[in-house]
């Protein structure tokens, strides 16, 4: 028997173990009720983040920004792309397909497999990280940034971020997915148990450890160099210094917060799915079909899912159109800006999320 056989007969003596009268068959797969009812939970998460997401690409627009931060409205096309296949993949899994014929694999390649729904999010990630670095550019190394980030750098930097997506899963998904006796194995039908771990550590290390090197390397330099003009600021016009002194702690604050939201809530939402990432390695018969893989899945997507609301809450533009929106919103009041703005002399790019 080869290793990719036998591969298939652990998967299959994990499915069939389970006791009948706790499991339901749904899209040729048996699970659990509590791993049914986790999946529509994710259905559930894929909704609110697909009607978030489009909120706050219309406000944008709305707001006329989506010109100025194209990378933003990136972020938020790419996720509302994954949520939308979140929907589509899970409600496919959820409607008892028989997986027969060409038919049944092409549904087990694309939407059971969540293909889409992955590109999204692998896609999203990379954007990130390309935001993070854009900001890290403007701030640390502000003159090179205006001379080399041309628009079609940035166009070109969103483009590679689907590439991204598309490349990483497209290889893996086509060899590591198939059916077998009308069930769906999504990204186990390794070839040999090396191509297992090593797939699964340039996974972790790629898109969880770098990122958050990435998170951590930009965002303190960022502090670091506003705190040093602060301190020239401070120095240099001693008249306005309680003023300039005002705006950077203002600024500060704002950094951190997005430092903290971003970087902390990316690693404790994505630490689960890692770690089933890594458990698959020790225990060859772990499948994708179990509570705590779905449980993970429900993490990172809240993660997904919440990002609308930190650009609700962070970037002033869409807060103002969303308030607008409200039917109670008090008329009599105009918004204005929450940061005043930087003085020339003080070259700073604060992020606005």
């Amino acid at each position: 028997m080869t290793e990719e056989g036998s591969t298939i007969s652990h998967l299959s003596v994990a499915m069939t173990t389970k006791e009948k009268d706790e499991t339901q068959n749904v899209g040729g797969t048996s699970w659990s009720v509590d791993e049914f009812y986790l999946q529509l939970v994710v259905v559930m998460i894929g909704v609110a983040g697909t009607a978030g997401n489009a909120l706050i690409l219309y406000a944008l627009v709305a707001s006329k920004q989506h010109k100025k931060h194209v990378l933003i409205v990136n972020q938020n096309a790419l996720d509302l792309f994954s949520s939308f296949f979140l929907i589509v993949s899970f409600a496919v899994k959820l409607c008892n397909i028989r997986l027969v014929g060409m038919l049944g694999y092409w549904l087990c390649i694309t939407f059971i497999s969540e293909f889409f729904v992955w590109l999204g999010l692998i896609a999203s990630v990379v954007n990130l990280a390309i935001v993070t670095v854009d900001r890290y550019l403007k701030v640390v190394h502000h003159v090179w940034s205006k001379k080399w980030l041309r628009p079609w750098v940035i166009k070109s930097a969103m483009a590679f971020a689907w590439f991204a997506g598309f490349l990483t899963n497209a290889p893996f998904m086509l060899e590591t997915t198939g059916v077998v006796d009308g069930v769906c194995y999504s990204w186990v039908l390794y070839k040999s148990y090396a191509a297992r771990i090593c797939s699964v550590i340039w996974y972790v290390v790629s898109f969880y450890i770098i990122i958050l090197i990435i998170f951590v390397y930009c965002y303190g330099h960022i502090l670091i160099v506003i705190r040093r003009q602060a301190r020239v600021m401070t120095s240099y016009n001693a008249a306005a210094s309680s003023s300039a002194q005002n705006q950077l702690n203002q600024i500060q604050i704002n950094v951190i917060k997005t430092m903290i939201l971003i970087s902390a809530f990316y690693a404790v939402a994505w630490l689960p799915a890692n770690v089933h990432y890594v458990f698959t390695i020790i225990d060859p018969n772990l499948t994708y079909l179990s509570s705590f893989w779905y449980a993970s899945v429900v993490a990172a997507f809240l993660y997904t899912s919440a990002n609308p609301f930190i650009y609700a809450t962070k970037f002033n533009p869409v807060r103002r159109v969303l308030r607008d929106m409200l039917p109670c919103k008090k008329t009599s009041v105009q918004p204005t800006e929450d940061v005043p703005m930087t003085p020339a002399r003080v070259r700073i790019a604060a992020p606005e999320r």
